[in-house]
């Protein structure tokens, strides 16, 4: 199984827009944030988590030339404003639509902003075209299964996943845009190869864990690799490297994991 770090910063991304980032050294390229995505193959089978609003450019930079299946977390705009580049890997699909996966409200979420993709075929080539269904609990993929469990995010559930791959057995879960991990999903992954959680900052933060909430979190999970992701510009990466306990990693744009 390979994981790919599209993108790991928050919904404004690093460095804001006017803002000097101060107390982040923009210097260091690991600094330098577009927002969260994953992308993971298990089994030669591709499967796309969220499409950032510069996901065209991070499947660029990461050499993303095909997807199997696309799974939308959640509908914040920093998940969703980049599905209409997908339309490139329909065209690569030979003109079939893409599976798209998300929760009842993400699925709405896409109706509305994309409804001229929602069909069995491109209205045109080189369109978008989406089969939109619910993400169900256990999904059977020919890479492996991919489990869902619900997480908490302010006013919303978001997808938590994790992945086990078919040949090796190896399982990643992805605990990205969440104010807590539940008992359901902790014990969905109690025996995950990689843990990934949600950090934002030091602060607390009313839908999102805190940076050492996090670690409280991966301290008790007790995984053999967790990686922090979805960082504001409160987070360098070196200082916060220095902080952090053993096996405690923070991931970066462009971090590539093999299990």
């Amino acid at each position: 199984m390979e994981v790919i770090f599209l993108g790991t910063g928050t919904s404004q991304g690093v460095p804001m827009i006017a803002h000097n980032s101060e107390g982040c050294d923009l210097s260091n390229p690991k600094n330098w944030r577009t927002r969260s995505s994953i992308h993971v193959v298990m089994d030669g089978y591709h499967v796309q988590v969220d499409a950032a609003p510069e996901f065209r450019l991070q499947c660029i930079r990461n050499q993303i030339e095909w997807i199997d299946t696309f799974i939308l977390t959640h509908a914040h705009a920093d998940h969703i404003q980049g599905m209409d580049d997908l339309r490139r890997f329909c065209d690569l699909l030979g003109g079939t639509a893409l599976p798209v996966y998300s929760t009842e409200k993400g699925l709405g979420r896409i109706r509305s902003i994309y409804p001229y993709a929602i069909g069995e075929t491109p209205a045109s080539k080189g369109y978008a075209a989406f089969r939109l269904a619910e993400m169900p609990a256990q999904l059977e993929t020919p890479g492996g299964i991919i489990y869902s469990t619900p997480l908490p995010h302010g006013g919303l559930q978001t997808l938590g996943l994790v992945f086990e791959e078919r040949s090796t057995g190896k399982k990643f879960a992805y605990f990205n845009d969440c104010k807590e991990v539940p008992p359901a999903a902790r014990e969905l992954a109690a025996d995950a190869d990689l843990l990934v959680l949600d950090g934002l900052r030091p602060m607390t933060h009313p839908t999102h864990m805190s940076t050492p909430e996090a670690i409280q979190v991966a301290l008790e999970m007790k995984r053999p690799q967790t990686y922090l992701t979805h960082f504001t510009f409160h987070i360098d990466h070196e200082i916060w490297t220095q902080k952090l306990p053993e096996n405690v990693h923070l991931a970066y744009d462009g971090l590539r994991l093999t299990l």
